[in-house]
């Protein structure tokens, strides 16, 4: 008879492998999917192939797929209880074809067809919001199943690696004479070979679509008690007060090497912007990971707020070699960080339905994406000059996000956090 001690162990797999398929995952789809287009616009421009009202125009066709990207993975357990038969993939095999569709779209933005330009930007949109919510979902699950959530916010880093990445690139085919075509080009196989380094261990686990019970109302009954009393009324001022960010970072990081260009013509620094941004993204990913565990997010949330409207003010203060750099790293530094902390509030409101939910507020941070652009060329047409638009659009942002921190204090006062009684 063998004895229970003799036989081994299962290993306990390493979070690491997890934690970096994510970061991947994330630097493909959003720093180069989505994101590649800022450096890739002074050469788009410079090319001749669009101008400023026509690549306002473009980057809301991407803003809007986001959005509508995002509603449908909210919207998706209910769609699959309507539509009988339709198959419940992993959440893992969504983010690998994701992946794979990014790279195609990013690769067809060289096709000189501008007439197809908006509609690729719009299924990169679709695409990388897919791929967002997924692999959230997918890593912040198998993260808190091994025990470390708090690495779950390591995934974040990888939207500030892939703008570092595109950000430097960028500056070389400038220095080069390139032209936006070949970075489109350079930027699409990237994406592949990124893609071909994680394709192994982005697979499997029980992270799957869901379909919504015929039981729903009932459900909902018994659902309460598990969740804190207030969720009902905080879910939507959170929803909201994460849209405000969107509208917040998005007319900077569309524009931000525009808008330096005009400031400091012929400066030998001017595509170093938005790295430095990637680089700040990557920093507060990281910290993120560091703060204490029991810290009230909301309260993490306003400071992020705060201190990307200071750097949207230092930018405005000084437009100098130095105002540009530190609002660069300033708006940079929460990007991510407030992803990571809003997520893991949605994760405490509604723990059975999150990655719904998370689709919810990636859709409303899409909303305020989308009106940031049009509102750019709006002013743009009724200023004197391009720097009159530009410095009204940023003093509208850094208020913004200044109304949302207040949002977020509000509700940390009115919906305290109750810790579990012990037993």
């Amino acid at each position: 008879m063998t004895a229970p001690e003799s036989r081994p162990t299962p290993a306990r797999a390493s979070p690491w492998p997890i934690a970096l398929a994510g970061l991947v995952a994330l630097a493909v789809a959003m720093g180069l999917g989505r994101f590649a287009f800022t450096p890739l616009l002074p050469m788009m421009l410079h090319d001749g192939v669009v101008d400023l009202p026509t690549a306002s125009w473009l980057a809301s066709a991407n803003y809007l797929g986001y959005m509508l990207g995002a509603v449908l993975c909210t919207l998706q357990p209910w769609i699959w209880s309507k539509v009988k038969g339709l198959p419940l993939f992993a959440f893992s095999s969504l983010v690998r074809a994701g992946l794979v569709m990014t790279g195609v779209l990013t690769l067809a933005m060289a096709w000189q067809v501008p007439a197809l330009w908006p509609l690729l930007r719009f299924l990169a949109g679709v695409t990388s919001a897919v791929v967002f919510v997924f692999t959230s979902g997918w890593c912040l699950s198998r993260l808190a199943k091994l025990g470390v959530p708090a690495m779950g916010g390591l995934i974040y880093v990888g939207p500030g690696a892939g703008i570092v990445v595109s950000g430097l690139f960028a500056t070389g085919m400038v220095a080069w004479g390139w032209t936006a075509a070949t970075g489109w080009l350079i930027f699409g196989v990237l994406a592949f070979v990124l893609t071909a380094l994680v394709w192994h261990i982005m697979r499997g686990g029980e992270e799957r679509l869901i379909v919504l019970p015929s039981g729903t109302p009932a459900q909902g009954k018994a659902a309460p008690a598990a969740l804190p009393a207030q969720a009902s009324a905080e879910m939507p001022l959170l929803t909201l007060a994460y849209g405000i960010a969107g509208f917040g970072y998005i007319i900077t990081a569309t524009f931000l090497p525009v808008i330096a260009r005009a400031a400091l013509p012929g400066s030998p620094w001017l595509d170093m912007f938005w790295p430095i941004f990637g680089m700040g993204v990557m920093i507060g990913a990281v910290l993120a990971t560091r703060m204490p565990p029991g810290q009230d997010f909301r309260i993490l949330l306003a400071g992020c707020y705060f201190v990307q409207a200071l750097g949207i003010a230092a930018s405005l203060w000084s437009p100098s070699l130095a105002g540009f750099a530190i609002g660069s790293l300033l708006l940079g530094i929460p990007f991510t960080a407030i992803t990571f902390f809003a997520m893991q509030e949605v994760r405490r409101l509604r723990p059975v339905t999150a990655a719904s939910f998370i689709g919810l507020l990636t859709a409303t941070y899409g909303v305020g994406q989308i009106i940031g652009p049009p509102l750019v060329a709006l002013l743009l047409r009724h200023t004197p000059t391009a720097g009159a638009g530009f410095t009204l659009s940023l003093e509208m942002a850094a208020s913004t996000l200044l109304a949302g921190a207040v949002l977020y204090l509000w509700m940390a006062r009115a919906y305290p956090v109750r810790e579990a009684s012990p037993g």
